[in-house]
């Protein structure tokens, strides 16, 4: 059994590292525009040095065709620096291995972020408040999804049941659409919460004045969040508890005369925990995503943001890392939901088993 487990765990973690492996490979290749980016680079690197060239005196003296000689040798070692005389096939490779370690250099593009430091500290420093915003939004949207869907499995055709299923559509809008209604409402009507950002300026130096001005800048966008969701969200599990209500064995545990929440602890949730754990799972995997429309509105400091500026300014490096960094927390979940669906649910086996014929 150990060693059926061990090679189901080994199995399992070489095939998501593949896929991490081709989609960041591809992810470069479109990043990149097939090479084209990397020419773009050298024109810039060219007018950086023609820059350079001409700020020093006794080089812009120089005859044009002494000068230009020297601009070339310039721009030839800078490509070569930065490997950019090799062709593009063999690069590609070499940005992979650079990208799975995160080793990406430093952004030199990105205003928000002053001076060229490490992409990979500038990834690390936005990740906390993507997670702190689309952890507590989904966490919020989750539980109180699953307890009213329970509710009204148990009070269908009710008013409120009749009111859920008319505003499932409102769904449709995403979370940004509503974060710019509640910006007019909240922020410009009634002046009530903050228009964007995670804390207030200067940030306070106390940590209950922090956590307190942090919470308060994350009502609007998770509200947005809830808003874009949870109606649609509630209609689907409430159809998928009535769905499960009505088996027989419900109908048996009724008749013994347990409990409403008896039934619904051991007879609806339990047989639907799988179920329950991999939509929490791709929730999960929503939220590692962010939404980077969404923290453009609100201003918020995440790696959605970063990425909106990265593409904006080309910064092939910081998109990549961006990538990297989400597929990594991709595999990290899906990883410890197949080990979790074993734990809890008794009918899924690891591996093939030893079955005979």
């Amino acid at each position: 059994m150990g060693f059926r487990v061990g090679k189901y765990i080994l199995v399992r973690a070489i095939s998501l590292g593949l896929a991490v492996v081709v989609g960041v490979y591809l992810t470069i290749l479109i990043a990149n525009m097939g090479g084209h980016v990397d020419e773009i680079r050298k024109a810039q690197i060219w007018e950086r040095v023609a820059i350079g060239v001409f700020a020093d005196e006794t080089l812009r003296m120089l005859p044009r065709q002494e000068r230009e000689p020297i601009i070339k040798d310039k721009v030839a070692l800078e490509a070569e620096r930065l490997g950019l005389d090799r062709p593009f096939l063999v690069r590609s490779f070499s940005y992979l291995g650079d990208a799975l370690s995160l080793n990406l250099g430093r952004a030199q593009h990105l205003t928000s972020d002053a001076g060229s430091r490490e992409i990979r500290l500038i990834l690390l420093e936005r990740l906390p408040a993507t997670l702190a915003l689309f952890a507590t939004a989904n966490l919020l949207l989750f539980f109180g999804a699953i307890f009213v869907a329970l509710f009204l499995s148990r009070r269908y055709g009710s008013i409120l049941d009749k009111t859920i299923i008319a505003l499932a559509p409102t769904s449709a809008a995403p979370s940004w659409f509503y974060g710019i209604f509640l910006i007019l409402i909240f922020a410009v009507l009634l002046q009530l919460l903050p228009f964007g950002g995670m804390v207030k300026a200067p940030p306070p130096e106390s940590v209950l004045e922090y956590a307190l001005s942090l919470l308060k800048h994350m009502i609007l966008p998770v509200a947005a969040i809830v808003i874009s969701a949870i109606f649609i969200a509630i209609y689907s599990w409430r159809t998928f508890f009535l769905i499960h209500s009505s088996e027989d064995y419900v109908e048996m545990a009724k008749a013994k005369g347990l409990s409403s929440w008896a039934i619904e602890r051991r007879y609806v949730l339990r047989p639907t925990l799988p179920p329950i754990i991999t939509n929490f799972a791709f929730m999960l995997i929503g939220m590692w995503t962010g939404a980077i429309i969404l923290e453009t509105v609100f201003n918020w400091p995440g790696l959605g943001r970063l990425l909106y500026e990265a593409i904006a300014l080309y910064d092939t490096p910081v998109i990549v890392g961006a990538v990297v960094v989400y597929a990594y927390l991709l595999v990290l979940t899906l990883f410890l939901l197949d080990i979790i669906y074993a734990m809890v649910d008794p009918r899924v086996k690891v591996g093939s088993g030893d079955r005979k014929p």
